[in-house]
This record gives structure tokens, sequence and C-alpha cells, in this order.
């Protein structure tokens, strides 16, 4: 063999160690891969996946009709720590102990509700057990803090290194604090849906549509580049006025502190459009204080001789009675079959159906229905079926109860609807049968929200609408109200008039010598564990304003006012609804008086 076949060989020989060499190197890096460094490999390709991320819309703001916020979004942040990512526990623990001093004071002056003592010693426990969910504070923070936080320079590394994260937290303020908080709703912290009130009833056009973002490596780095838009949710506008909102719940609260109640409710509505202006429901809390609670005004309860104007309408609609009429009333129980009708103004007289209403006569009210509808109580259930009350009547308010009103199976209980018992209406539909009465017989649905806005192109409108055209004749009607005045101003008999004290007026109820009111008191026993309690009432009173020309009309119901036997329902509910009417035309300025008439604003 010549020396150049050898030395071709031995290049050939050389040539193949080295590839076999390089092959077994890569048999061994792949053993060791699949091996020791399987785990590490793993969370870097993790690192390099793209994903796809939700990007949030923002939901759309909730105003009041002269577009100031009722509600609208902020962001705010829980802060977490995983104490157990692998860069805090390597080499010793140097980069976690480099960095705890100025971390821990840097949280607490940021967040400011622990020491720097405590941060340091709960970031330490956490470390020391690997925890890798430790909440570092139960406060929320807003966006300006986390960014705050984000500067912090172990943060700045990252969360893969800091451990360091944030959960959002969907949250909702109301600048003018929890002004109508049960109509406007609450929505679920974590899912940003609407739960409650206005919120759930629009929560399609108030969430938006979330958009998607996706991991894209650029210019050497991964960056979060936004693949679809979020769409932000639509703003609604409210009929609420916060100003008429404000009123009518300082008005109401000052009373349900006086008389020591359990819950109180107030509504005010515009006659003509059935926009409710205010709406307030308080409950008294466990530290003796009043908050927003539940939705009162949309709960059925029984409205005690607030529907003595509803029946006597009907009655008066039937033509089974005239208010020149008379019925005669003792201080004795009047008993009928097994029933015995008592009075609280208790007299030995003979009234007129007109006085009968005003003075609030139980004994002449149940007279006056039984002997009118004895043996045809369906006639009498159908009448008040005919007048709206019953409608199913839409509201934007979830949860909202339909009026209960049957046809009873005897006469026995004939008698106790005709002053409010045995029946069950909401006060949202007190305030819709008497407004009707206000608007010349015309029964309006109460309205809550006006329209959807894009920003400030309007997206969709809501109109007034017509529950009843007429609830009744035009004769019934005016009779009704000669009633309804008489309740308010028959200083003789009005259970809203005055209140005398040995022959003197010593406190004016529903009247006011700057608007003139009419309406009707009702005071219903409480039926709580299967009977009727006679110290445990129901107060209400609800009317329209001015009487003369109404534009608004208002109802204030109080419940189980602790300061027997000094309450009055045309004292206690009726000088609220008095001073938010005074309180609503000064506000309004929708009428004034001159040379002693009454002259409309919008009519000069």
């Amino acid at each position: 063999m010549s020396n150049s076949q050898q030395n071709t060989i031995l290049r050939f020989a050389v040539i193949f160690f080295i590839i076999l060499l390089g092959f077994i190197a890569v048999i061994v890096k792949i053993f060791l891969i699949q091996t020791r460094e399987h785990d590490r490999w793993m969370k870097i390709a993790k690192g390099q996946i793209k994903t796809n991320q939700v990007v949030s819309s923002t939901r759309g703001n909730i105003l009041d009709c002269k577009g100031r916020l009722l509600v609208s979004s902020m962001p705010q942040y829980y802060v977490y720590m995983d104490a157990g990512v692998e860069p805090l526990h390597r080499g010793g623990d140097t980069l976690l102990h480099r960095h705890i001093g100025e971390l821990s004071e840097q949280l607490s002056t940021i967040i400011g509700d622990k020491t720097t003592q405590q941060y340091r010693q709960l970031i330490l426990d956490g470390h020391k057990k690997h925890k890798h969910s430790v909440r570092l504070s139960r406060k929320r923070i807003n966006y300006i803090q986390r960014k705050q936080i984000e500067q912090i320079p172990l943060v700045k590394r990252g969360k893969n290194t800091s451990g360091i994260t944030f959960k959002e937290d969907k949250r909702r303020i109301k600048p003018f604090g929890n002004m109508a908080g049960r109509t406007l709703g609450n929505i679920n912290g974590e899912t940003g849906a609407g739960r409650t009130g206005l919120e759930k009833c629009f929560d399609e056009q108030l969430s938006g549509t979330d958009g998607m973002s996706t991991r894209q490596r650029i210019g050497g780095r991964w960056e979060n580049v936004t693949t679809v838009e979020a769409i932000d949710g639509l703003d609604i506008v409210t009929t609420i006025d916060a100003d008429l909102q404000d009123i009518a719940e300082t008005a109401l609260l000052r009373r349900l502190i006086l008389t020591d109640a359990d819950w109180g409710c107030c509504i005010l509505m515009e006659t003509k459009t059935g926009a409710v202006r205010a709406i307030a429901n308080l409950d008294r809390q466990d530290d003796g204080t009043y908050a927003e609670e539940l939705n009162h005004a949309v709960t059925r309860v029984e409205p005690g001789s607030t529907f003595k104007t509803i029946a006597l309408l009907a009655a008066l609609d039937d033509d089974k009675v005239k208010i020149t009429d008379t019925v005669s009333i003792t201080r004795e129980p009047w008993k009928y079959f097994s029933v015995q009708h008592t009075d609280a103004h208790r007299m030995d007289t003979l009234l007129t159906v007109r006085s009968a209403l005003a003075v609030s006569s139980n004994i002449a009210l149940a007279k006056i229905i039984t002997r009118s509808y004895e043996g045809s109580a369906k006639k009498f259930v159908r009448r008040i079926d005919k007048m709206g009350l019953t409608d199913s009547v839409y509201s934007e308010i979830p949860g909202a109860q339909r009026a209960k009103i049957n046809v009873p199976n005897d006469t026995v209980t004939l008698s106790k609807m005709a002053y409010g018992y045995s029946v069950e209406v909401t006060p949202m539909q007190l305030v819709m049968f008497y407004n009707a009465i206000a608007n010349d017989g015309k029964m309006i649905r109460p309205m809550l929200v006006t329209e959807v806005r894009d920003n400030s192109r309007t997206v969709k409108t809501f109109k007034t609408e017509t529950v009843k055209s007429s609830i009744c004749s035009k004769s019934a009607l005016k009779d009704i109200r000669l009633c309804l005045h008489d309740v308010v101003w028959d200083n003789n008999l009005g259970t809203a008039a005055v209140r005398k004290w040995q022959g003197h007026i010593a406190a004016y109820k529903a009247q006011s010598n700057l608007v003139h009111i009419a309406g009707k008191t009702g005071t219903a026993q409480l039926l709580m564990n299967g009977k009727y309690w006679s110290n445990r009432h129901r107060m209400t009173f609800v009317g329209y304003f001015p009487e003369e020309n109404p534009q608004y009309t208002c109802l204030c119901m109080i419940n189980y006012p602790k300061n027997y036997p000094a309450y009055d329902a045309g004292y206690d509910c009726g000088g609220v609804v008095r001073q938010i009417a005074e309180k609503t035309i000064a506000a309004t300025d929708c009428y004034r008086i001159k040379d002693g008439k009454l002259i409309l604003t919008q009519n000069e």
C-alpha cells in the first residue's frame, strides 16, 4: 500500500472518529436535557410560546338626567407575591435579601396599611415556606399605586423574578356616594357583570366587548400586541336628578332617625312624563345607621289606608256611591260577620263619603265597599284591574313585583280589602296610581332610563309609555280629587292637615304655604309571625303637587317606627313629602306665587 493511500485512510478514520464523538455528544446532551435539565428548558419553552390575552373593555357610565356621573369604572387591584419563584431562592437567597428592605419600605409607603417590618415579616414567612400566592395586602390599590409599585427595583425585574403580581378587581365608583344605590345596582367584583338594579338590567349595553392581544417578538424582545380592539361599554342616562335625589334622601333619613324605624322608602315622579327623579331606600344597620340595602320601592306590602282611595274610586266609577252620600260610624267596633272593624279616630257621627276618606275611617270604607260589592267581589277586583293597577308594568329594576289583588272567597275579606288589607302592592305602583289621578286620569309607566349613549351619540331613546289612557270617568276623577284635597286641607278631619293641641294648631303635617299638596295617608298594622300587631305599623303618605296643576307625585313610606304611640303617618310621612315638595319647587322653579295666584313658569 502506497503512502498516499495510507494517508487517505488515516484522514477518513480521523473524520469518522470526530463524527462519532459528535454523535455521542448529541446523544449525551439529549439524555441530559430529558433528565437533569428538563424542568429548566420546559420553563424557557413556556416563556417563548405566543399566548393570547383578553383585553378588558371599560364598562359604561351611568349618568343622571343632567349628565352628571352617578356610576363610573375605576380599575383597582390586589397585590400578590409568588414567594416560591426560582430566582428568589437561587444563590443563597441573595436576591431577596438584597432587596427585602427596600421592597418592604416602598410597599408600606405606597399602600400604607402595614409597617415596613410587617411587610418584611410577611414576605420572609412566605419565602421560607415557598408559598406561591401571598396576598400582601387586603386593601385594594388604584392604577397610580400599581405603577408606583412596578417602579420598585426588584419588581422592575418582572414577575418571573420578583414574584409580584396584580389581580384586577372590577370596581364601580359612585361620586355621589351610595345615592340611589339599590336602584343603580352593583356588579360582580370578579366577573364585572351586573348583579342588581340598572347594572343588571342594562348589563349588555354597559359591558361592551372585550378585545384580544397576543405576544409577539418585536425588535428582539417579546411584546403584547393588540389583535382585536376592545369596544368600551355604552353610557346609560337615567331620569334621576342628583339634586332632587339628595333632597329626598336627606328628608327621609332625618325622619327615620327621629322615628327609629326599620326602613324607609321615598319616590319622586314627574307627573306628565313618568320620569322618576328620586328613589331612596334606607335600611337600619346593626350599628344604628341607615344605608341602601333592599329595594323596597318594588317590593309588595299591604298598603293600608292609601288603598282606600283606590277602593273608593272603583265604587265611584261604578256609580255605586256619590261623595255626598252619608255613612254612619261609631266609637264602638263595627261587627261584620266574624270580623270587627275599628277606627283610629273614634267618633259617633254621620259622615259624607268625602269626609270619610278625609278622616280615613275603616268602618266607613268597609261599609261602602261591602254595600256596593257584597256578593260580587269579582266585579270589585275587575274594576281595579281595569284601572291598570294590576297590569304587568315593565320596570328597569330586576325583581320588581306585580300587585297581588285576588278575588276573595268570602265577603269578610272584601271588607278588609276596602282599607288596604288582604291586598299587596309596591310603593312604585302606588305612586303610578296616584300619579294617574294627578295626570287627568292618564296612567304613565314609571321610567328610570331615557337613553343609551355611545359617548355623545344617542344609540337608543326611551319614551313615555301609557299604561291606561284613562283610569276612570271624568266625574269620578273630579270627586276623588276633592277627597284627596280634604285629607290635607280639612283642618277638622284631614289626617294630613294639622296637628292640634288644646284646640290650637301645634304643627303642620302635609300642609304648606309654599306649595299646595293633595294626597292620602296610610297606617297599616304589620303582619308578623302570623298575626297583626296593634303597636307595630307601616306609615305612608302619597300625594301630588302643586295641586292646581300637578308636576310631581311623591311617596314616603316608613316601616315599624319605634316611638309608639307618638308617630303619625300624616305628620311623619306627610311631613317628609312636604319638605321634598317645598325644596323641589325651589330647586326646579316650576311655578311661583304672584298676587296670591299660582303661575307656572313654563307658561310665562
